[in-house]
């Protein structure tokens, strides 16, 4: 009797004990259904206290047990729920924190820097693996060299430079655009590098789908998640 009453229980929830058969529509819905809800457990648990044999009740213990396991998993479920909606908050951006960034120059990839007010500019070598030595070649709009930095041995990372906007003969370069070529090797093995620049931030686009997307001087449209730091 009690079993014919879980049997139907679990029917109804669309979950067929093994061994048992099953309609055609129980074992769609059962195939269908893989975890069991709250709700679900609940009306488990009734069809089970219902129907339990009454010279042989089901055992404290045992009932304490199954409903402190229940909480348990409920409890993780709605932490882990709560966890993932603040990762989502803390790593995703705004549409008002993304106008924020009018105005402010970010550090990103690309090969066209403006100097700064103060004169001469900074930026870094992106590298994939050591090298033995890495080069800075900072020329003008027609591709006139200006100065290059030898920046000698690094490690894999990120490489920073700084030039005070001279050139080798001592004249002041100005205030840009500069183009930006940067060459690394590892002994006779080159060593894929990336320029990293800073420049302005000029607009923010914010489409309806996906991130928002940076208009950045020299550089055109950049992704948020290629902003490496913001100045």
């Amino acid at each position: 009797m009690a079993s014919d009453v879980m049997d139907s229980t679990l029917d109804s929830l669309g979950i067929a004990r093994a061994g048992s058969a099953t309609s055609g529509a129980t074992a769609a819905a059962s195939a269908k259904k893989t975890t069991l809800g709250q709700t679900d457990f609940l009306k488990l648990l009734t069809a089970q206290l219902k129907n339990q044999d009454p010279f042989a009740p089901m055992d404290n213990t045992q009932m304490v047990a199954q409903m402190a396991q229940f909480s348990s998993v409920a409890g993780i479920s709605e932490m882990n729920t709560t966890l993932t909606s603040l990762a989502n908050k803390l790593t995703g951006t705004t549409p008002a924190a993304a106008i924020n960034y009018v105005g402010k120059t970010v550090l990103t990839q690309g090969t066209t820097a403006y100097g700064r007010t103060s004169g001469g500019l900074a930026g870094q070598v992106e590298l994939d693996a050591a090298a033995s030595n890495v080069t800075v070649t900072i020329a003008d709009a027609s591709g006139g060299v200006l100065k290059s930095l030898s920046l000698g041995a690094q490690k894999a990372g990120t490489a920073s430079y700084d030039w005070d906007g001279k050139t080798d003969d001592g004249k002041t370069a100005g205030s840009g655009p500069f183009t930006i070529s940067v060459s690394a090797n590892n002994g006779s093995a080159a060593v894929t590098s990336r320029s990293l620049v800073w420049a302005p931030v000029q607009s923010v686009s914010l489409p309806s789908n996906g991130s928002p997307v940076l208009t950045v001087a020299g550089l055109g449209q950049v992704q948020l998640s290629a902003v490496r730091a913001v100045g």
